[in-house]
């Protein structure tokens, strides 16, 4: 799978149901393993927006449209 398919998902957090946003950039173990996904959520304002960093064993799945994490999980 490419970065960019990822990017067209959605990201949601399975504890609270809540969408977290969208990925914006990945961060690359030296054997070319993902380690981290930074995420984006934008807020109600334009330019308002809020960065999160998201460990690859969080993910729980990955769907077609969705990729479900679990943040108690680290």
């Amino acid at each position: 799978m490419r970065l960019s398919e990822l990017q067209l998902k959605e990201i949601v957090n399975i504890c609270n149901g809540k969408r977290i946003g969208v990925i914006v950039d990945v961060l690359v173990e030296e054997n070319g393993n993902i380690q981290k996904l930074v995420l984006e959520e934008r807020k109600g304002r334009r330019f308002s927006k809020e960065e999160y960093v998201i460990d690859w064993n969080q993910i729980v799945k990955i769907g077609d449209d969705i990729i479900l994490i679990d943040t108690r999980n680290k």
